[in-house]
């Protein structure tokens, strides 16, 4: 597993949008930077924030991104970031918010569609779609609430007091796909639990 990754955090900038839904992707990528004390800046040539690192000394070097527009306009810093990175799509990561998955659940996938998710089709368009996605189950919208205005509302209470393991769950399937692979992820994270 040699070689740098570019893992991207989706979401909306500004503090309107940090505690989101929407923005779980760039939650994670903010708790992998603490791992690695690394802090974001402005990227030269991308229109996103990077912070670079290792988790551990003889780690691969992580790329960690959040674009500074709004996640339906994703694909052009992604592209730009591969670009200027040299970083094969097979070692792009892509943290996401997921309806179709309850919240507190995580999947992990290489490749397939959109889903409707605008940021992920964006991307798709922009680099191709074989690149890794980590799923963060959001849930779906109780009755019959937009659900555009679900995913830009803060996580409830109750899902607040979840949120943190969530997320560090999340960093930790990032983590382990760029050590041991997808398919450890996979397994570590679509079993059941116990």
């Amino acid at each position: 597993m040699a070689g740098e990754w570019l893992v991207v955090g989706l979401g909306n900038p500004g503090d309107r949008y940090a505690a989101t839904r929407h923005n779980i992707g760039q939650m994670v990528v903010d708790a992998l930077a603490q791992r690695m004390a690394a802090r974001f800046r402005r990227h030269p040539r991308a229109s996103a924030v990077t912070a670079e690192g290792r988790l551990a000394p003889g780690q691969p070097k992580l790329i960690l991104a959040k674009s500074t527009g709004f996640m339906n306009v994703s694909g052009g810093p992604v592209s730009q970031l591969v670009k200027y990175h040299s970083i094969p799509i097979e070692r792009v990561i892509v943290v996401h918010d997921e309806l179709d998955i309850p919240f507190d659940t995580l999947k992990l996938k290489r490749g397939g569609g959109h889903g409707g998710h605008n940021g992920l089709r964006d991307i798709s368009a922009a680099i191709g779609a074989d690149y890794i996605r980590v799923r963060v189950g959001i849930g779906r919208p109780p009755g019959r609430q937009d659900v555009a205005d679900f995913v830009l509302r803060p996580f409830g209470s109750t899902e607040r007091d979840a949120l943190p393991v969530l997320i560090e769950d999340a960093a930790d399937a990032v983590e382990l796909t760029v050590t041991d692979g997808l398919v450890a992820a996979q397994q570590k994270f679509h079993a059941p639990a116990s």
